[in-house]
């Protein structure tokens, strides 16, 4: 009798054993199945970036940026006779004012006017709203209007 409960022991014992197995190569074929879809993936995105780059060699050539911009920029060549050589520059820059005559940027700037305010609340032609004092308190908050007055 005690063989027997042993057996059947020894047998239930076996019957889990298997059963865990089985659970650990099924986890194993899911996470490889996994792992073969990501590596599918990297693969198309590496194609992609591939691509990419490909596109971008193409677009980046520079026979072709030349070939556009003749087309669509109508530059002109460069001639060697649009270059001056040193020798025929003046040896000081050019003196814009006369000695003794006041500055003509600083004399625009002194005799500007300052401008009218015209907002939307003021009229065009009414006269602009003048500024409080430092010294008297300032006015006091008009109440908010609400959007359902006639106007």
């Amino acid at each position: 009798m005690i063989l027997r409960i042993l057996n059947f022991v020894v047998i239930g014992a076996l019957v889990l054993a298997a059963a865990y197995v089985y659970r650990i190569k099924y986890e194993a074929t899911v996470q490889a199945e996994h792992l073969a879809k990501l590596r599918d993936q990297v693969r198309q995105e590496r194609d992609k970036i591939a691509a990419l780059r490909a596109r971008w060699g193409e677009l980046d050539d520079p026979a072709r940026i030349q070939d556009l911009a003749k087309r669509f920029l109508k530059l002109q060549p460069v001639a060697p006779t649009q270059f001056e050589t040193l020798d025929h520059l003046p040896d000081q820059p050019p003196e814009y004012m006369r000695p003794g005559s006041k500055d003509p940027i600083g004399g625009m700037i002194e005799h500007l006017e300052v401008p009218v305010e015209v907002t939307g609340s003021i009229p065009q032609g009414a006269a602009p709203p003048q500024t409080p004092d430092k010294t008297t308190a300032p006015p006091a908050a008009a109440p908010a209007q609400s959007g359902t007055g006639s106007e």
